[in-house]
């Protein structure tokens, strides 16, 4: 499935709720599906920077596919991770690149997170992207 076909699925799943308290309950839920890291994965090497929250990130794969995965100790941002693991993960690095996260926007989240929430979603996405470019290049 195309990195534009999931964004759209999230968007309409978000739109099954009214109010903004539902939306975070929602995050904290989809945050609890993430495959949870060994302890030893956990290592400084691989903290995301700009993350208030500990934000464990690893990568594995090549420019024809990328698959991420992610943790955090902080429930909102496990789910905040979910998206993004969701939307980037099993895709080419070009197109990882080509594709700007249009749901952030279109579900409001910009205007919903904390500003300290917002840049560690920000830290994420450079991360994913940096990686890919990584992938392209090798």
């Amino acid at each position: 499935m195309s990195i534009e076909r999931v964004q759209d699925e999230i968007v309409d799943e978000f739109e099954l709720f009214d109010d903004w308290l539902d939306k975070y309950q929602y995050i904290i839920d989809l945050g609890k599906k993430l495959e949870p890291l060994r302890p030893e994965e956990m290592r400084d090497d691989v903290l995301l920077e700009g993350c208030q929250s500990r934000v464990w990130l690893h990568v594995e794969g090549d420019a024809e596919r990328l698959e991420f995965r992610a943790n955090s100790d902080a429930a909102i941002v496990s789910g905040l991770i979910y998206l993004m693991m969701r939307v980037y993960s099993g895709h080419r690095a070009s197109e990882i690149l080509a594709t700007e996260p249009r749901f952030i926007r279109e579900l409001g989240l910009s205007e919903h997170l904390s500003s300290t929430r917002a840049n560690g979603l920000n830290a994420m996405l450079n991360a994913i992207r940096h990686y890919a470019r990584q992938a392209i290049e090798e």
